[in-house]
């Protein structure tokens, strides 16, 4: 296997002898690759068989394909396939994908493709706006993880104690990067991750947005878990409702239907958590204001926003850093204002 780490998946010759070499496919086999669109971390391939059956196949990036330099060791794939074995169990049926195998040399994962038809949830809320289902499927889902990986403590505690990757790619790339970016946040996003580092309660995803979902069948499906560790449940709310208060922003006419499926996404996840994490909705808060302003200053700005756009989250963010809303539903309400 040596000199295997320096093949990528996107040169289809190479990836079709890769697999016959170690003995994933045969030589008698056909299959057709397709490079998917849309990741910064990883080369991200479609590869389907004569036979009916199709797998996406992902290879981590040692530079992440973003304009700023962003690098982390591609050994973080393992880390994703650990965590697409215990979503399975965590998650409810259906809402992920099954593991395939996972190469440590050539820092390669293989997972089941979702079946056709399907879409990007991100692309469908920026052509059409939310739909109050797909909302209350992505807080049910989040809090059915949350709750689920509280439940088992004692063992993924361990499993996903390492913050290796999610110090470089969330702590670094948004909260740090922003706080030198932007001064003015400089206290404040020391003070929130502190906090985060203070409060391991669950497993985390890390990476809970939606262009990380797909729609198949009027089901959520989440992908993309390199980023999973065992930490602060607040930094998983704070990164879904950037989202979904960005695009309320940005999608014209539907900036109501946002706020409603933010307030939606949030009551669902409480339904699934009532009690459970002590100081949550406050935390959540802050991550959520701690994201908005990373999605504009940090390492990876949402690309969707225009200039005025950008100006305007950050100057309703920092408006708001000095004393936080108590409340999510008030922090919604605040973002999604004409006027914000």
């Amino acid at each position: 296997m040596s000199g295997e780490a320096e093949f990528s998946i996107e040169d289809t010759a190479a990836l079709r002898d890769y697999l016959h070499r170690t003995g994933r496919m045969t030589q008698g086999d056909a299959i057709t690759a397709r490079i998917l669109p849309g990741g910064v971390s990883c080369r991200t391939v479609l590869v389907e068989f004569a036979d009916g059956r199709a797998w996406v196949l992902k290879q981590a990036l040692a530079r992440l394909r973003v304009q700023a330099d962003w690098f982390s060791d591609p050994v973080r794939i393992h880390r994703e396939a650990a965590g697409l074995r215990w979503l399975a169990r965590l998650a409810p049926p259906g809402a992920t994908v099954d593991f395939v195998f996972e190469d440590p040399v050539a820092h390669v994962l293989a997972m089941t493709a979702v079946p056709s038809p399907h879409a990007n949830w991100k692309a469908l809320l920026l052509e059409r706006g939310p739909e109050a289902d797909h909302a209350e499927q992505f807080g049910r889902l989040l809090g059915t993880i949350h709750r689920a990986g509280a439940a088992q403590a004692a063992t993924l505690r361990l499993e996903f104690a390492d913050l290796t990757f999610f110090e470089q790619l969330r702590l670094e790339a948004y909260y740090r990067a922003t706080a030198a970016k932007v001064p003015a946040a400089a206290e404040f996003m020391a003070r929130l991750i502190a906090d985060t580092l203070g409060h391991r309660e669950t497993v985390v995803h890390g990476d809970f947005s939606p262009k990380n979902i797909l729609v198949c069948a009027g089901r959520l499906v989440l992908l993309d878990h390199e980023v999973i560790h065992w930490g602060d449940p607040g930094l998983d709310l704070g990164f879904a409702l950037t989202h979904l208060l960005a695009k309320a922003r940005h999608v014209a006419g539907r900036r109501g239907a946002f706020a409603e499926a933010a307030r939606t996404f949030w009551s669902a996840y409480a339904t699934e958590t009532t009690g459970l994490f002590q100081g949550l909705e406050e935390r959540a808060v802050r991550h959520t204001l701690g994201c908005l302003l990373a999605r504009v200053d940090g390492r990876s700005p949402l690309e969707y926003l225009t200039p005025a756009e950008r100006t305007a989250q950050r100057a309703a963010v920092l408006a708001q850093i000095s004393a936080p809303p108590l409340a999510v539903r008030d922090l919604i309400a605040i973002m999604t204002n004409a006027s914000a």
